[in-house]
């Protein structure tokens, strides 16, 4: 496969800390035959200096990584040479790679809450990592901890050194786990999507939170993402990985403006932009606006859903009632998209879950196609659903892996009452499958056996079967590579358009929601603070709060990142200059 590099003109190379030189790793199969995964990888990464890769799933980037610090399963072998302060870590002994992993060359992992020990506090995992690499006492073991946790900015260190996983935010546990990265000052930090699933704010904070400690502690750091605006956000070079092999290196400004492999302009091409009204265009006219982001049609027929001055507790034994959300009115016309969007915690979920009758409403009303959720029971409750259809925001925990997708697309038929014989259920099967453009045919599937974004296309066609007024679509695009998201969102446009369902999205990538929504509804702290057109609230919001949320979505423009992240910190800058 070609490769395109590219090195700073005019300047001199500097000395990489780490050289991943030729790099092939292969997997031993059932019948024991190897099987190649990445192929001559090539990857340069020098003190000071942040190198992006990127790439869809399955493109290699995480088994480059893992290669590094000796972390790949006994079925793996790797090939080349990975080249660290003279000491190659492919041949060297385990003894001294375990010497170095953790301590000059650490990495954080992409989801804390499973990388994270749930049965030791913060502070025992972090004194631990300690400790692993150095001999010091128990009180200086506790004065490290405590100041490694300032130096990630959590919170309140001295109370949440003694709090366990469970009890902190997505964003607290990503500050721990880059404590445990940095607890014995690396020159190397690998990290592996670390802003997944956070909600644009903590993203912002987290990446601010890499780009300083960068400076502070002269780390080198590779970035493995898909999210291209932190690419453009963070990244000094950039590594494009496909199916195993780097297709382009670049800097980043250079290969945003002037890709040169065509895989890098369809990765690209599919990033969705957000609109920037706030920030002036770095480079204008590259925006051409939303086929949604506006008024929703004159022939919305009536209202399909509407919420009237709802409020969910959630009571406790020996603690006060926490109130997730108040006094939330909203209404969804028919064929109309709203999007809900909020930090985490927000009560974005909670809303949806309400709507469908998972959660009981303290207070409120919500009616659903004119039949009221809050007081329906038993078969009136089910009635209801059945206009209803959920997407859910991980489809391989949605799916039951023990059904063929066939079966599981069609069990809202059966749980309802709707299913006919065999031959009628597997029929409909497959053409709610074809619907969702997956061949009907691999309707005996299972999920394991498909991709993620076919197993969203899955989750889909369940919501669909019943043929729903009210699709409410939870984060159903968090998780996939750009490419895949962007297949789903003009999927789920093409479907919306077809069947004319109303459709509550929730998401906080700001993005997508302009992709899809007519109007966006913004919440804060189980409140509403903004709502009105899509294109109104996105690119010219009315509350500080809004704006703040709109300032922290990166977008995939390094020119224009870093001018929105200079406004964010509050630093003086120019106006950005079209090239």
């Amino acid at each position: 496969m070609r490769t395109t590099t590219e090195q700073p003109a005019g300047e001199p190379v500097p000395r990489p800390v780490l050289e991943i030189k030729g790099l092939s790793v292969d997997f031993r199969d059932r019948s024991g035959a190897w099987v190649e995964t990445t192929h001559g990888v090539d990857v340069s990464l020098a003190a000071g200096e942040t190198v992006a890769l990127v790439g869809e799933s399955g493109s290699g980037k995480s088994v480059t990584a893992m290669s590094v610090l000796g972390l790949l399963p006994d079925t793996a072998r790797r090939r080349g040479q990975i080249m660290f302060d003279g000491v190659d870590l492919v041949t060297a002994p385990e003894a001294v790679v375990r010497r170095i992993r953790g301590d000059r060359i650490a990495m954080v992992f992409q989801e804390p809450m499973t990388a994270l020990n749930p049965v030791w506090t913060i502070g025992n995992q972090l004194g631990r990592a300690v400790r692993a690499h150095r001999r010091v006492s128990r009180a200086s073991v506790r004065a490290r901890v405590l100041e490694l946790l300032r130096l990630v900015r959590m919170p309140a260190p001295e109370s949440r050194v003694d709090s366990y996983p469970h009890q902190l935010s997505g964003g607290q546990r990503q500050r721990a786990m880059i404590a445990m990265a940095i607890a014995c000052d690396p020159e190397v930090l690998i990290a592996d999507e670390p802003t997944t699933a956070l909600d644009v704010t903590v993203q912002a904070e987290i990446l601010d939170l890499l780009d300083d400690l960068k400076r502070k502690l002269s780390l080198a750091l590779l970035v493995i993402t898909h999210d291209m605006g932190v690419v453009a956000e963070t990244a000094d070079r950039v590594v494009v990985m496909r199916r195993g092999a780097v297709v382009e290196e670049a800097l980043c400004e250079r290969l945003f403006a002037d890709p040169r492999d065509d895989y890098t302009r369809e990765l690209l091409a599919a990033v969705p932009h957000l609109g920037e009204a706030i920030v002036p265009a770095a480079r204008p006219g590259r925006l051409t606006g939303t086929k949604h982001g506006a008024p929703a049609p004159e022939s919305a027929a009536g209202t399909t859903l509407r919420v009237e001055g709802l409020t969910v507790e959630y009571r406790a034994r020996r603690r006060a009632a926490f109130r997730a959300v108040e006094g939330i009115d909203l209404r969804v016309g028919g064929g109309e998209v709203v999007g809900l969007v909020g930090e985490s915690g927000s009560g974005k979920s909670t809303i949806g879950r309400a709507v469908v009758g998972l959660t009981r409403a303290t207070q409120g009303r919500i009616e659903v196609a004119g039949s009221e959720v809050t007081t329906a029971r038993g078969k009136a409750l089910r009635a209801i659903r059945r206009d209803i259809g959920f997407v859910f925001q991980d489809p391989a925990s949605s799916l039951d892996p023990r059904r063929s997708i066939g079966d599981s697309v069609v069990s809202p038929l059966r749980a309802h009452g709707a299913a006919g014989g065999g031959a009628e259920l597997r029929t409909r099967a497959r053409a709610l499958l074809d619907q969702v453009r997956i061949p009907g045919d691999w309707a005996d599937r299972f999920p394991h056996e498909l991709s993620g974004g076919q197993r969203q296309r899955v989750g889909i066609a369940r919501a669909l079967a019943l043929g729903p007024r009210l699709i409410i679509a939870d984060e159903p695009t968090s998780a996939l590579d750009v490419s895949v998201q962007a297949a789903v969102v003009r999927l789920l446009l093409d479907l919306q358009q077809e069947h004319g369902f109303a459709c509550l999205f929730i998401s906080h990538d700001l993005a997508v929601v302009e992709q899809l929504a007519h109007r966006v509804v913004v919440l804060r702290s189980g409140r509403i603070v903004e709502q009105g057109p899509a294109r109104d609230v996105l690119r010219d919001p009315r509350e500080e709060y809004t704006r703040r949320l709109v300032m922290s979505a990166p977008v995939p423009d390094p020119v224009a990142q870093r001018h929105r992240r200079d406004l964010r910190r509050g630093t003086p800058v120019a106006e950005p200059e079209a090239p």
